[in-house]
């Protein structure tokens, strides 16, 4: 366990949905923060007005809690350190750009996009680190004050220390070094008055008292500007934690190539937010044991910096198909009901109770459901040669469905017993006898339990399908 306690955040930008990898980082920052006594803390960085998308910040919130996560501080519960929304938060800003301002340590900037971006192409073509040239830091006071009265656009840039070595140590990695000559004077406050990510987030995570900073590898390189300003501002550092990303199975990052990127496109295709966080809390750290399964609460025990991973995880989706079908299996019949009656809104209750016995046991994820139980609700077509597909004859065939017939009277018990018996009485070959049935009732050779399966269907539906099927063979 921390021996202080830990204050975390996460700040999703609601530019679009909530990723998985996402999810992943806001698992570990809620673990580090509860395992620790401290506080988990949402902060919404809307900095980049652009890139909006309306409702994002609702729904990141929704799955974050549809993954059975909860938060001490955040937009909508508000907290100490309130409004925990950057855009809201701008005379926080302007408070400690002037700071910066006054020591020096950041300068205005009147350069426009073209002379930027001519720049920029002649250092690429001398092979030079594309920067900027601090054309601006040479004005005067009166040459600033005369533009800004005049109403010309600027930005406000951080001024870095000439030739200066920045060393921090990661949890992950150990310590990393940058030279201050590699980069750029980066913007700090952008031209419609609203702070860069850098800048606000580092004012937020210092005056939230943030203790650890748990993010993407992805930010490592901005960690060292990040860092100058904690020292501008006098304020001390938090401990640094670059995860690895998450590996697509085909190479490279995960990404839509694979299906799902998005943390709530898991659970609308029927996984278990229990089996979710199970799968996420082993994608990135390991326990030190052979324990694969973890409750919330044990994950949280467990926990530690020192576990997780360097080498980048590769995103398995057998490995999570295993881990839900487990969760499935480990719920009663009556907690699944809901799951039955949300992927499938055709059937009713009684239709259900006797599916969920039958399917739990193989189920992979609920999302599976509609289309492996199609046949209930219509008529699936199919060539008449899959009912042919064991290699039997037609006029066998016709046989074996006539003579089912007459099974179907008044119920449905000792049905496989029957069904044997007749089996036996007629001398037919079992294989083709239900590869014959399956067919016939699901319009497939690969079925859920057939037998078992009848009664949600009922006699009526049950005994159409099998005409159906005769007039294919006829």
């Amino acid at each position: 366990m921390s021996s202080l306690p830990a204050r975390t955040r996460i700040a999703p930008s609601p530019t679009g949905e909530y990723h998985i990898g996402h999810m992943r980082t806001c698992l570990y920052n809620y673990a580090l923060a509860r395992q620790s006594g401290g506080q988990f803390i949402i902060r919404i960085e809307d900095t980049d007005q652009k890139r909006l998308v309306i409702g994002a910040q609702d729904r990141i919130l929704k799955v974050i809690k549809n993954y059975g996560l909860s938060w001490d501080e955040g937009p909508d519960i508000g907290g100490p350190y309130a409004p925990y929304v950057q855009t809201q938060r701008l005379d926080i800003y302007q408070k400690y750009i002037k700071k910066l301002l006054d020591q020096g340590l950041a300068y205005y900037c009147f350069c426009s996009q073209e002379r930027l971006d001519h720049i920029r192409d002649q250092q690429k073509k001398l092979k030079q680190i594309p920067k900027y040239d601090r054309h601006c830091l040479k004005l005067t006071p009166q040459e600033i004050k005369q533009k800004i009265d005049s109403g010309q656009p600027y930005v406000i840039r951080m001024k870095m220390p000439d030739n200066e070595t920045i060393r921090f140590t990661d949890s992950i990695r150990g310590q990393i070094s940058f030279n201050t000559r590699d980069l750029d004077d980066q913007v700090l406050i952008k031209s419609n008055g609203i702070p860069t990510y850098h800048f606000a987030a580092v004012v937020d995570d210092i005056l939230m008292k943030v203790t650890h900073v748990l993010r993407g590898e992805e930010w490592i390189s901005s960690t060292p500007k990040q860092i100058l300003l904690y020292k501008y501002l006098d304020a001390p550092l938090p401990q640094f934690v670059h995860l690895t990303v998450i590996l697509d199975p085909r190479g490279g990052k995960m990404s839509k190539r694979s299906g799902s990127v998005a943390a709530q496109a898991f659970l609308d295709e029927g996984y278990l937010p229990e089996a979710m966080l199970n799968f996420l809390m082993l994608l990135g750290w390991n326990p030190g044991t052979d324990q694969e399964l973890f409750t919330l609460e044990e994950f949280v025990k467990e926990f530690s910096l020192d576990r997780l991973h360097k080498k980048s995880p590769v995103f398995d989706r057998k490995k999570l198909d295993y881990f839900n079908g487990l969760y499935i299996r480990q719920k009663s019949d009556e907690e699944l009901f809901p799951y039955f009656k949300k992927f499938l809104p055709a059937a009713n209750d009684e239709q259900i109770k006797i599916l969920i016995p039958v399917l739990k046991e193989r189920l992979v994820k609920f999302g599976d459901l509609p289309q492996t139980l199609n046949f209930l609700f219509t008529d699936v077509d199919y060539d008449s040669e899959l009912l042919l597909k064991k290699g039997t004859k037609p006029e066998i065939a016709i046989d074996m469905l006539e003579k089912t017939k007459t099974l179907f009277t008044d119920n449905f018990s000792d049905l496989q017993a029957r069904l044997m018996n007749l089996i036996q009485a007629n001398n037919w070959n079992v294989g083709e006898y239900f590869m014959v049935l399956r067919v016939a009732i699901c319009g497939s050779a690969f079925t859920p339990p057939i037998v078992e399966i009848l009664p949600a269907l009922g006699f009526d539906k049950t005994l159409h399908k099998l005409d159906v099927a005769l007039d294919k063979l006829k």
